[in-house]
């Protein structure tokens, strides 16, 4: 049977205290016992249903949480204060001084940071490979490797992992598979096929409206209960709490995310078949000449497309700042990071969210000057979009096929 993960989100029923169709939102950070053992048994993680400290979980939080990993087929999920929030307590809880990481090398900017100048730090190594090489990954595996992390559509360059084959490799060597499905929730459910947790940041498609900085952690039960543990949770103790008030916000915009995400998707394959067929060098999941088009296919949720982010290359880092400015000029879009917001978003990562990499690496990954990364808003006339981002680059005398 085909999971629908929005049904999943839908069929969750949670009513306010005095019977609002929302949740109550719990404005507290301390709660009160009734008795001095029931306020033990809690710290000592043996009393269900009970609220300590709200940085160690609210029901705002656990609402929200409750929802993303029904959307995820996880077991439970943790929110955080942000996507580093989520990536850097995961791979603190499941890696230690001498542990190893296998990384891809294609990865958020903060992210690469994170594992290439932090953990070494605390003695803890990666080597960025090309995930889509399995012989490349698996060779990596040494010993003292521990976690195995990609994305599942990389940023920026639009690399597809393929989870599965990841998994088994993950699998026989008993490590654990950590995969950021930032950039295609619903469109792919990286635990369905094999995932030990799966990532958001909840800034981007997932809230979608660009006013909130959050991140989730999907996982087992058991692993959920570690991050948050009083002694060594990391979690609990690096402290990335979500706000409660931020918690139901993004509560009731992730009931819309189905409906956005196949806009999103709908409008970024028009424009990059469009584009594609103008002669620019144009990278989309989407379009058949994506080296992993057919793996998406056979991954993703149908209904929701290819997803809402893509590439195109002008040649050179001026052209592509006198485009994107041009765009912004005529209403086009902002030139901004980030991504899933209702308009469309657009940067040069290389001198952005992919700038902690250096020149040289991001060369060797295929990270060009001349390359945009753009996040298609939910415009309800794309046609018109397309027909005025052709003609700024008509104006800046971009190489364009009649």
């Amino acid at each position: 049977m085909t999971f629908k993960p929005a049904n999943n989100i839908q069929d969750l029923q949670y009513f306010g205290e005095f019977g609002g169709v929302n949740p109550s939102i719990s404005d507290s950070s301390t709660y009160t016992f009734l008795s001095a053992k029931t306020m033990f048994d809690t710290f000592e993680g043996n009393a269900d249903g009970c609220y300590l400290y709200s940085r160690h979980s609210s029901p705002s939080n656990l609402y929200l949480g409750e929802a993303l990993a029904a959307m995820e087929s996880t077991e439970t999920a943790h929110v955080t204060a942000s996507g580093m929030g989520a990536i850097t307590a995961v791979l603190m809880q499941l890696c230690a001084a001498g542990d190893h990481i296998i990384s891809s090398r294609t990865i958020y900017g903060g992210t690469y940071a994170f594992l290439k100048n932090f953990t070494p730090k605390l003695n803890i190594e990666t080597s960025f490979v090309n995930i889509t090489n399995l012989k490349t990954v698996e060779a990596a595996i040494t010993p003292k490797t521990k976690v195995l992390y990609c994305e599942s559509v990389s940023n920026p360059l639009l690399e597809v992992a393929d989870i599965k084959a990841l998994s088994e490799i993950a699998k026989k060597h008993n490590l654990k598979l950590v995969v950021d499905n930032t950039f295609s929730p619903l469109s792919i459910s990286p635990s369905i096929l094999g995932a030990d947790v799966v990532l958001h940041s909840l800034t981007k498609f997932i809230n979608g409206t660009s006013d909130t900085v959050g991140g989730v952690i999907c996982g087992s039960q058991e692993f959920i209960n570690a991050l948050r543990n009083v002694n060594d949770g990391a979690a609990m103790l690096l402290g990335s709490t979500m706000d409660s008030l931020r918690a139901a916000s993004v509560l009731k915009n992730l009931r819309t995310l189905h409906i956005r995400i196949q806009q999103h998707s709908k409008n970024t394959l028009y424009l990059a078949e469009k584009f594609e067929s103008d002669g620019l060098k144009t990278v989309y999941p989407g379009l058949k000449s994506h080296p992993s088009h057919e793996l998406f296919k056979n991954m993703m949720n149908k209904q929701y497309g290819f997803g809402g982010m893509l590439t195109i290359d002008v040649g050179s880092l001026e052209m592509a700042n006198k485009l994107m400015e041009l765009m912004q000029q005529k209403n086009l879009g902002y030139l901004a990071v980030s991504l899933g917001f209702y308009k469309t978003l657009f940067s040069a990562p290389g001198t952005s969210t992919s700038s902690e990499i250096p020149e040289t690496e991001q060369k060797e990954m295929g990270l060009s000057d001349g390359l945009i990364r753009f996040s298609i808003g939910l415009d309800a006339d794309i046609e018109r979009t397309y027909t005025m981002m052709k003609a700024c680059m008509r104006e800046l005398k971009i190489n364009l096929k009649d």
